[in-house]
């Protein structure tokens, strides 16, 4: 897969570098002459020193080759119009960092259709830490309908109970368990043993019961 990022800032080198190490062609485009001078050195990659929103700097970097499009910048001006440029070269995917939430609506409206928020996933992944302390991790899928959570087996209530007995129900299913780094598919006749890890698909509305139920 090719892929074009505009904005050799935090989030742009860091995307550049794990789509590189999974074996994808990156071109990178920053306009900053000091970020392009360290992307070039850190990056096995096209980084070329120009304005991702200058349709001769997309052509440079063969835009019309692209399988994916990212607008990775601070500036959401600029990440917009660098979006719309790119939507008249045909990109099959296009995504557009957001610094500002407010700014969303405008992403969408020129047919943006993947708009990504680093600050607002990571301030609702801390709020969920705060007021989740027993799970240790989570996935928010679809449209915040369901999540995805991983915790560890604590409630007595729980422990010693085949997983067919208690998974699936209408608000959860049990979808992995976690032993001596493995991951194994939960079988009906598996005992639930304390300590376990397993990670749950919830339903949103359900997590706090669902979390107290094998937390504790």
């Amino acid at each position: 897969m090719y892929v074009v990022i505009m904005g050799g800032g935090r989030v742009g080198l860091t995307l550049a570098s794990l789509l590189i190490s999974d074996g994808h062609d990156v071109t990178l485009i920053e306009s900053d002459e000091s970020l392009c001078a360290d992307a070039a050195v850190e990056l096995d990659a096209l980084v070329i020193c120009g304005n991702g929103t200058d349709t001769k700097t997309l052509e440079e970097a063969n835009i019309k080759d692209a399988d994916v499009f990212v607008a990775a910048t601070g500036n959401d001006e600029a990440n917009l119009l660098s979006c719309i440029l790119a939507r008249e070269y045909h990109v099959p995917k296009i995504i557009a960092r957001v610094s500002n939430p407010d700014h969303e609506d405008a992403f969408h409206k020129v047919g943006i259709q993947y708009v990504i928020s680093p600050e607002r996933t990571a301030a609702g992944y801390l709020e969920k830490l705060i007021t989740r302390p027993k799970v240790a991790d989570l996935i928010v899928l679809g449209h915040g309908d369901a999540e995805i959570l991983d915790m560890t087996v604590k409630n007595h209530e729980v422990v010693g109970k085949r997983i067919g007995d208690i998974s699936p129900t209408e608000e959860y299913i049990i979808i992995a368990i976690h032993t001596n780094g493995e991951i194994k598919i939960p079988q009906p006749d598996m005992i639930l043993e304390e300590d376990t890890k397993i990670s749950v698909l919830v339903k949103m509305d359900a997590v706090q019961k669902v979390t107290n139920l094998f937390a504790g």
